[in-house]
C-alpha cells in the first residue's frame, strides 16, 4: 500500500471514524482503523463491534493498492499535528505504516487487515430517505432524555418508530420522556419499532450535516444502516421492547401555563445554584399570572425566583428535578413554552407554543 493525499482530505473522515473506536479494548485490533485503498478511493473503517463507520475519500496519487490496520488515535494525532494543506505520503513497509510530510517522518505499528472484524450482512426490511438536517434536529431534540447505564438496557437508547406517514423518535430514562414526530410518506403497511443504542445515536448525530443533503436509513432485523455520500454508518439494534410511551403521556390536564422560554430557563438556572446537589429538586408554585421557583439545600441556603406567566387557575405547588426542566427549555426552539398540568402528583407536559411536533414529559418529585 502506498498513496499520496492532502492532510485536509484525510482528516475529516479519519476524525469521524476514530470517534467510533473505544480507548479501552478487549481485542487489540479494535483500537485500530482499517485502511483500504482501491484505485484512487481510500476507505477508512472503525468499529467497536456494536457500531461501525466507513468513511471514503479520494487520494491525490495511488501508487499501490492494499489494506492494513493502524492505531486510530495515533494516526489521527499525527494528521492533526501536520500543517494545513500539507501533502501526506503514506506507505506500508515491513509491517510498519510510514507517514511522511515535509521533513517529518512517522512509523506506526500495524495489524493485518484479516484480523479486523466485519459487521455481518443481513437482509434489509425497509428504507427511508430523509433530509439530513431534519434527522439531526430530531436527534438533537430528543437524545438528551436517553438513560445512561440503566439496568433496563432498552432505555439506554432511542426508539425509532416508523409508520405509514411518519417517523417518530422517543427517548426516556424513566423520569422524563422526549418525543418528536416527522411527517413523511413511507411504503410501510404496519408500524415498525427499532431501538438504536446510545452510542449509535451519538455517532449518527456527529455524522449528519446541518447544511442538508439526503440520508438513507435502512433498517434490518438486527442492524440499522445510514448512508450519506462520504460515509456509511452501521449499528446493532437493541434487542428488547421499548415501553409503551402512549401510557406515559399525560391525559386530561386542565391547567395550562404559557411562559417565555428564555426567562424561565434563566430563572431555573439561577435557582438551581442553591438546590440540593444530589437530588436537584426545586419547588414550583403557580398562582394567578406568576410562577414562583423555590430552592434550598442542606446548608439552609435558599433561592427564590418569580417569573410572570400566563396562568389563571387555582394555586398549585409541585416539585421537579431542575436539570430536567433546564434541558427541555434549552432544547425548545420557540419563544414560548406551553406547560400542561393536572395536579401536584401528575406529570407535566411541555411543548413549544405554536410550533413543532416535539413533546416532553417530566415526572414530579416529592420534596
Amino acid at each position: 500500500m502506498h498513496f499520496l493525499i492532502s492532510r485536509d482530505a484525510l482528516l475529516k473522515p479519519l476524525s469521524l471514524v476514530s470517534g467510533v473506536v473505544e480507548r479501552r479494548q478487549t481485542l487489540p485490533v479494535l483500537a485500530n482503523v482499517l485502511l483500504v485503498l482501491r484505485e484512487k478511493e481510500l476507505s477508512l473503517i472503525g468499529t467497536d463491534l456494536e457500531v461501525e463507520l466507513v468513511g471514503k475519500t479520494e487520494v491525490d496519487q495511488a501508487i499501490q493498492s492494499g489494506e492494513v490496520t493502524v492505531p486510530a488515535r495515533k494516526f489521527l494525532d499525527i494528521c492533526k499535528s501536520l500543517v494545513d494543506g500539507a501533502i501526506v505520503d503514506v506507505a506500508l513497509a515491513e509491517k510498519k505504516l510510514v507517514i511522511r510530510s515535509g521533513r517529518s517522518r512517522f512509523s506506526l505499528a500495524t495489524l493485518a487487515a484479516s484480523e479486523f472484524p466485519n459487521v455481518e450482512e443481513e437482509p434489509d426490511t425497509f428504507s427511508l430517505t430523509i433530509d439530513q438536517a431534519k434527522v439531526r434536529q430530531l436527534l438533537d431534540n430528543t437524545s438528551f432524555a436517553m438513560a445512561q447505564q440503566d439496568v433496563r438496557y432498552y432505555l439506554n437508547g432511542m426508539l425509532f418508530e416508523v409508520g405509514k406517514d411518519y417517523l417518530r423518535l422517543v427517548s426516556t430514562d424513566g423520569h422524563r420522556l422526549a418525543m418528536e414526530t416527522l411527517a413523511l410518506q413511507t411504503a410501510l403497511l404496519e408500524t415498525q419499532q427499532q431501538i438504536l443504542p446510545r452510542k449509535g445515536v451519538v455517532e449518527l448525530s456527529r455524522l449528519l450535516s446541518e447544511e442538508g443533503g439526503e440520508i438513507t436509513l435502512t433498517f434490518g432485523q438486527n442492524h440499522i444502516k445510514a448512508k450519506v455520500p462520504e460515509f456509511t454508518f452501521t449499528s446493532k439494534l437493541v434487542d428488547g421492547k421499548f415501553p409503551d410511551y402512549n401510557r406515559v403521556l399525560p391525559k386530561g390536564g386542565d391547567k395550562t401555563v404559557i411562559g417565555d422560554c428564555q426567562q424561565l430557563r434563566q430563572a431555573f438556572a439561577r435557582a438551581s445554584i442553591l438546590s440540593n446537589e444530589k437530588y436537584r429538586g426545586v419547588r414550583v408554585a403557580l398562582a394567578e399570572g406568576e410562577m414562583k421557583i423555590l430552592a434550598n439545600n442542606p446548608d439552609q441556603e435558599e433561592a427564590e425566583e418569580v417569573v410572570a406567566v400566563e396562568y389563571s387557575g387555582e394555586p398549585i405547588e409541585m416539585g421537579f428535578n431542575v436539570s430536567y426542566l433546564i434541558d427541555v427549555l434549552s432544547t425548545l426552539r420557540s419563544k414560548s413554552v406551553r406547560i400542561t398540568l393536572s395536579d401536584s402528583s401528575s406529570s407535566a407536559l411541555l411543548e413549544a407554543e405554536g410550533v413543532g411536533d416535539a413533546l416532553y414529559v417530566i415526572m414530579p418529585m416529592r420534596l
